[in-house]
């Protein structure tokens, strides 16, 4: 099996992250060192009870968690490396500015919508209005039930037909009369919120909220595929 070094592995993800554009606490990284090479890496979104089991029937040399606060670290292998990006995973491959899922529904001609300032650093978007082939929203609800397995719920418009869609990773009424304004017809985000209802009876806006475990769960399967990308000789294991 061929390996990776820790640190270069590291630096991969936080250029793909981007995470200079986030505060020092925002940024991920290392939760937990180890000199061991990297040949075989676990991916999970949080601990669960059956964890220390998946490790020892799986065997990695790291392991890159979304939400790691809650782990055991006394429990874990000895010499598991442990990396972690909460935020940053959140905006780039879950509801957001994310250019997996604009491949993933062939979205082009992106733009920002959206933003977060934090102090002395860029605003980062926090959505992103893609161009899509006209199709009917029947079409739209399907291809989100294959990519994601199924959603949480559903808002129909009045728009029939689907050419411009948002992804965004936040739901009010700014966002939506922002989204409608730039033609959007369907709006896809993590959980509905009642607060924005009225904008989204008043702009016609169909809005679709996949579930906040179904896009972090989709992508997990995008982190994986990005690691193989850029790492072909690494062994990537999912959880779930």
């Amino acid at each position: 099996m061929q390996t990776v070094k820790l640190d270069l592995l590291v630096h991969f993800l936080a250029g793909y992250f981007n995470v200079g554009r986030y505060p020092a606490d925002e940024q991920g990284g290392v939760f937990r060192p180890s000199d061991r090479p990297v040949g075989r890496i676990g991916l999970a979104v949080e601990p669960w009870p059956g964890l220390n089991d998946w490790l020892i029937r799986h065997q990695p040399d790291a392991l890159w968690i979304h939400r790691p606060w809650k782990l055991d670290l006394s429990a874990l292998p000895v010499g598991l490396s442990i990396l972690y990006h909460h935020l940053p995973f959140d905006e780039h491959l879950t509801m957001g500015f994310s250019r997996p899922i604009a491949k993933a529904f062939q979205l082009d001609s992106l733009e920002e919508i959206g933003y977060k300032q934090a102090p002395s650093l860029p605003a980062r978007p926090i959505g992103m209005i893609g161009r899509a082939v006209e199709s009917s929203l029947q079409h739209w609800i399907s291809l989100i039930t294959n990519e994601f397995g199924g959603f949480d719920s559903i808002s129909e418009g009045s728009h029939s037909l689907i050419s411009r869609v948002a992804v965004v990773g936040a739901m009010n009424e700014a966002l939506i009369r922002e989204a409608a304004d730039q033609g959007v017809q369907l709006y896809l985000t993590g959980q509905y919120r009642p607060s924005a209802g009225r904008a989204v009876a008043e702009t016609g806006m169909s809005v679709i909220a996949v579930g906040h475990g179904r896009s972090e769960a989709w992508g997990l399967r995008a982190l994986a595929g990005i690691l193989q990308e850029g790492w072909p000789e690494l062994e990537v294991v999912v959880s779930g």
